[in-house]
């Protein structure tokens, strides 16, 4: 089978080529979908200057050449210079009916990359707030994507493990007892420990044994490799990795303990790259830090902005192991593509950082960095979505919200199911909304959090996708068929199906597009559209009443196909699909 727009891209290409000579091969031949037929070609019109013809007349010499007599039922030019194209109905058949047999549904193998992906990244002691949820939440759907395109995507989760508030919370560990409940909050409520560990810092009088001068000298001692002062970091950065997985089990993310890649994990590497950076003459002391100052990067009043590699203690930041990562990434990871799935806030940062690693010869040309940036969750005023007390929200209470809220509703409409049963699809309506939501906007904008609108059964939302393949599903069970053994011939003969056949052959499309272009939310929309395809066929198109035999097996067979390209999609969204609903 093949994406139709594929296919008339490759026939029109040819027709290019024939028509205006062998340079005009790899023309695009810019097909859309059209009101007028089911796709056009409008490449006249980009052409006609260049060849210095009217753009009708260059579409008649592209008809003239073009071959689609077993693809297309018409073509003819239109407008000022469209090509008008469309499918026939047994070759649309045909095409869907192969995507039952083909276990990929379409969507193309594309050339391996290695592609290290930087998401998530919370901090050690510190609590998942709902900040991190849109990172964690795009981050997996694109890993997911761009593995089922066949790319090897290597999970980095960057989180914050090394740094000054270490003594802090290393000292209140030891006043607390390694192994008491209070030590045990890193794992259930973080955040709890973490301002206890705050308040007596910020509390702690001058005197060299009180609680503030232990904690500093306790970041030189982990800073200069103290054994047991690394053993009580990584006890902490135990509890948190307990605490990290109970949150990517609920919300279903295919990040583990593997992927951990946090600060730590340079900090030998960073003596050596500010060493080679004031080497190279890329970095130079300026009022005793180590800067890289970077053409066309300015501030205020048009002054330089540094991007600090080594402060003026001596101590490193963030551009420091940022860039040791890069160098890490191409150097031992082989990467093609490095991806960023980090706040927008960042973007002059990894600017400045990529710039720098390119002139230090780190970040060669051939490989691409990508900061997909991530817009803020607002709350019902238009802010930053936070408590009443100004907070951030806690990612394990929204989630638990969610669940809940999904719970109710699943009571009230499923009573006949069991109390299991009404648990776990609550869990996956609850929290597959919640995904949908963050998924089903640009990853670069914000949205508002509103929860009756995620939960909603209609509309562009998790839950009305959910029903969609819960539909099907229920339609297979009421036939006494399970939908693998949906086997028939598939044949048009109603626009509605027309309509969906044409809609499941452009899943392969849509799929690649997403890896490409880094955009989850064109799989949502897809999906959106498909699941509104599919409530028009059923009023127009009985499936278990059909009229016939065969146009009942070869509905059976169109449902089936929508039910794989549904859970497909959902599965890349990381988004689960209920049996019931």
């Amino acid at each position: 089978m093949a994406d139709p727009q594929e296919v008339l891209s490759r026939r029109v290409q040819s027709a290019l080529g024939a028509a205006f000579g062998p340079e005009y091969a790899d023309t695009d031949p810019v097909i859309r979908p059209s009101q007028f037929a089911d796709y056009q070609a409008n490449a006249a019109l980009a052409l006609a200057k260049r060849l210095g013809r009217k753009p009708r007349e260059v579409s008649a010499a592209i008809m003239e050449h073009l071959d689609v007599s077993d693809v297309c039922s018409s073509v003819e030019v239109s407008g000022p210079g469209f090509v008008n194209l469309t499918l026939r109905d047994d070759w649309i058949a045909g095409q869907a009916r192969q995507l039952l047999d083909d276990e990929r549904l379409g969507v193309p193998v594309q050339e391996r990359q290695s592609i290290p992906l930087d998401y998530s990244a919370p901090n050690v002691a510190k609590e998942m707030h709902v900040g991190h949820l849109r990172t964690t939440v795009v981050g997996d759907s694109l890993a997911r994507t761009l593995e089922f395109l066949g790319h090897g995507v290597v999970r980095q989760n960057h989180i914050g493990d090394w740094g000054t508030p270490f003594g802090m919370l290393i000292e209140h560990l030891l006043e607390v007892g390694e192994d008491s409940p209070e030590a045990d909050l890193v794992t259930t409520d973080p955040n709890a420990f973490y301002q206890a560990a705050r308040t007596k810092f910020d509390s702690s009088g001058p005197e060299p044994d009180g609680f503030a001068a232990r904690a500093r000298r306790r970041v030189v001692a982990l800073q200069g490799g103290d054994e047991e002062t690394l053993r009580l970091w990584r006890k902490l950065v135990g509890l948190s990795k307990v605490y990290f997985n109970k949150v990517y089990t609920e919300l279903g993310v295919t990040l583990t303990d593997e992927h951990l890649a946090g600060e730590s994990t340079y900090n030998d590497m960073l003596a050596d790259v500010c060493a080679e950076l004031e080497a190279k003459g890329i970095a130079e002391v300026s009022d005793g830090a180590l800067c890289v100052f970077l053409e066309g990067f300015t501030g205020r009043e048009d002054k330089p902005v540094p991007l600090i590699v080594r402060k003026s203690d001596g101590g490193y930041g963030y551009a420091t192991t940022d860039l040791a990562t890069v160098r890490h990434r191409v150097e031992n990871l082989k990467a093609d593509r490095i991806l960023y799935v980090v706040g927008a806030p960042q973007a002059m940062h990894f600017k400045m950082v990529w710039e720098t690693a390119r002139k230090a010869g780190w970040l060669p040309e051939n490989v691409e960095t990508v900061h997909v940036q991530i817009g803020n969750v607002l709350g019902s005023d238009g802010k930053i979505l936070r408590t009443r007390s100004g907070a951030p929200v806690r990612l394990v209470a929204l989630l638990e919200e969610a669940v809940e809220r999904a719970a109710a509703v699943v009571r009230e409409n499923r009573p006949d199911l069991s109390a299991e049963e009404q648990a776990a699809i609550a869990r996956q309506v609850g929290i597959g909304a919640v995904k949908y939501a963050d998924l089903s906007v640009a990853h670069d904008t914000e949205y508002t959090f509103d929860f009756d609108r995620m939960l909603a059964l209609t509309g562009n939302t998790g839950p009305y996708l959910q029903y969609a393949q819960a539909r099907i599903r229920s339609i297979f069970r009421k036939g006494g068929l399970e939908p693998e053994r949906a086997r028939g011939e598939i044949a048009i003969g109603h626009p509605s199906e027309r309509e969906l056949a044409l809609k499941l052959l452009a899943f392969g499309g849509v799929v690649a597009q997403v890896g490409d272009l880094l955009q989850p939310h064109r799989l949502c929309a897809y999906l959106f559209d498909l699941a509104q395809t599919l409530t028009a066929f059923y009023e127009h198109c009985p499936v278990l009443t059909a009229p016939t035999e065969a146009e009942r097996e070869s509905r059976l067979a169109l449902v089936a196909v929508a039910l794989r390209v549904l859970v497909q999609g959902l599965d890349l969204l990381g988004v689960e699909a209920p049996e019931y609903m």
